[in-house]
């Protein structure tokens, strides 16, 4: 199985910049051993199950509660069975058909 994770999540109440926020929830996400991917616009993780995933999520969650008093978060999910190593395989299954793309 593989669950497809994409997720964005920031405290709303430290102004314009929260990169000293979400830079704790890319390294607990870093250390935790799952694979992911930074975007601009938020973070894709890949694990084995759904609940796996929720987890990180909840992690994620548990470093910035305490920083503020409003914490606002997005999430797409595909789950697939039968399936692994989708982050790299879904992008490789375009550059076959077009070549190098920006990842």
């Amino acid at each position: 199985m593989s669950a497809l994770l994409e997720f964005a999540i920031f405290p709303t109440d430290k102004g314009d910049s929260v990169s000293q926020y979400v830079s704790q929830v890319i390294d607990m996400i870093r250390e935790s051993g799952v694979d992911y991917q930074l975007t601009a616009m938020g973070t894709l993780i890949e694990t084995e199950t759904f609940p796996e995933a929720l987890e990180i999520v909840n992690r994620a969650y548990a470093i910035l509660e305490p920083h503020s008093e409003r914490v606002y978060s997005t999430m797409t999910v595909d789950i697939q069975k039968n399936k692994n190593n989708r982050l790299k395989s879904k992008v490789s299954a375009i550059e076959s058909k077009i070549g190098k793309v920006n990842h």
